[in-house]
């Protein structure tokens, strides 16, 4: 906590960054759904609950680790990281838990802003409250597990750029921030079920805006733990690979 509260000018970068993008999709989408009326079944309003939701979010369950991977194997700083008795994974969550703790009330007064300004439709029903935080904790964990052992390509390459920027354009699309899931065409839908960017972002926005069934919304969450159940695994075996071939190249 005190490391993050000494950037505090990078704080306020981190977070315009966090609030533009999504802010952009909801005013493109909140004028043309005004222009034709509705888009697929949402209003301006609808969108607006979409993207104000999914700026929350976003904002949980992001990370940044696979930009900094690269650099601790190439300055061979994680050398340090190894010398330690506790997993370097720990170190990262801390950090990740910490900004959202710092960051996620100025977030909140920028939804309640944005709330104001568009006028969002919320259907919220009690069982999709109550299955929210789960879904939300699991989303947090599986796009942290999963992008930590992405990162781990740096053990491999000493340039991962290419490999997070193609991770993060296929995010854009199946997890549903650049758009709802229900607008892009079936075969993309199909794709973003079996694929985990859904479950990371996409299905808490849709279960706490009361657009799932029960039964969808159980099914979420069973596919939620199976996607937690795999990126554990692939940590464990990607990091024992990885440092297995891991040598400092850096001062």
């Amino acid at each position: 906590m005190a490391s993050m509260l000494q950037y505090r000018a990078a704080l306020v970068i981190w977070l315009t960054w966090h609030i533009m993008e999504p802010l952009v999709y909801l005013i493109v989408w909140s004028i043309v759904s005004r222009t034709q009326g509705s888009v697929g079944g949402f209003t301006s309003r609808d969108f607006a609950a979409y993207f104000i939701i999914l700026m929350l979010v976003n904002h949980v369950t992001f990370t940044w680790i696979m930009y900094e991977y690269e650099y601790r194997i190439r300055k061979g700083s994680l050398s340090f990281a190894l010398l330690k008795p506790v997993h370097p994974i720990h170190s990262d969550l801390a950090d990740n838990a910490s900004f959202k703790l710092i960051t996620m009330p100025a977030m909140l007064v920028v939804a309640a802003c944005l709330a104001l300004l568009f006028h969002p439709t919320f259907s919220l029903t009690s069982w999709a409250a109550a299955l929210f935080i789960p879904a939300l904790v699991l989303a947090f964990f599986i796009r942290f597990t999963l992008e930590w052992t992405l990162a781990q390509a740096a053990f491999w390459t000493t340039r991962v750029s290419a490999v997070n920027q193609m991770y993060f354009t296929v995010m854009l699309f199946l997890s549903g921030q650049i758009a709802p899931l229900e607008l892009l065409p079936a075969p993309i839908q199909i794709v973003a079920k079996v694929l985990p960017f859904r479950w990371t972002v996409g299905f808490p926005v849709e279960l706490l805006l009361g657009r799932l069934t029960l039964s969808a919304a159980l099914t979420g969450l069973a596919a939620q733990m199976a996607w937690l159940f795999v990126s554990l695994i692939l940590v464990r075996i990607v990091w024992r690979a990885g440092v297995r071939t891991y040598s400092a190249v850096g001062a």
